[in-house]
């Protein structure tokens, strides 16, 4: 992923995150990682794995494009 698709990642998991009222307390049990990782997501300082960005689709009803930023549906 370069630079742009990753920020566009992290503002838009905040942003759906948020939406549903879920801390990253919340978001990492559901995921079964830690808050940590979440802040790096969300900071734009990680990627995570194909898997996870699965999980995250399914959970918050969105496609993987607009996740990644790639579509705004």
């Amino acid at each position: 992923m370069n630079d742009k698709k990753i920020n566009r990642f992290n503002s838009v998991l905040g942003e759906l995150r948020r939406e549903k009222g879920m801390t990253r307390n919340e978001l990492a049990d559901k995921l079964n990682v830690s808050v940590r990782l979440i802040g790096y997501w969300e900071r734009g300082e990680r990627e995570c794995s194909l898997d996870t960005l699965i999980k995250l689709c399914d959970l918050f009803g969105v496609s993987a494009d607009y996740l990644l930023g790639r579509s705004d549906y």
